[in-house]
Order: C-alpha cells, then structure tokens, then sequence
C-alpha cells in the first residue's frame, strides 16, 4: 500500500462543494442578474417613478390641505 492516504470525509465534503458550485453557475446563467444589474434596476424605476410625481398636477381642493 504506497498510495496516497486521503481524508474521506474532506474527500466528500469536496466532491459535494463542487457539485454545489456547478449548480450554483447553472442556476445563476439560468435565472440569475447580478446584484448591480437589479439595484441599477430599481435606482431607474424610482428615478421614473419620482420624475413622474414631480409632473402630477393637483387639485385646486388639494391645494390648501382641508
């Protein structure tokens, strides 16, 4: 016996990591953005969404808050 002695156990919580990140990629490529892709996202829509709040017209009943 001149072979290599290995942890078993640290061989299959490594085995099990890879396979983790493989998946991890796959559903990533599949569903995934990135984080700066969705705040990007959300910073735009809250620009738009304030931009067309400042245009809104109001009420003259709105006016004086009664």
């Amino acid at each position: 016996m001149a072979g290599k002695v290995i942890n078993l156990n640290q061989a299959r919580k490594a085995r099990a990591k890879a396979q983790a990140r493989t998946r991890a990629g796959a559903n990533a490529a599949k569903h995934g953005r990135t984080r700066a892709e969705r705040e990007a996202d959300e910073a735009r829509a809250l620009r738009e969404t304030e931009r067309l709040e400042a245009h809104r017209r109001q009420r003259i009943d709105e006016d004086d808050g009664a």
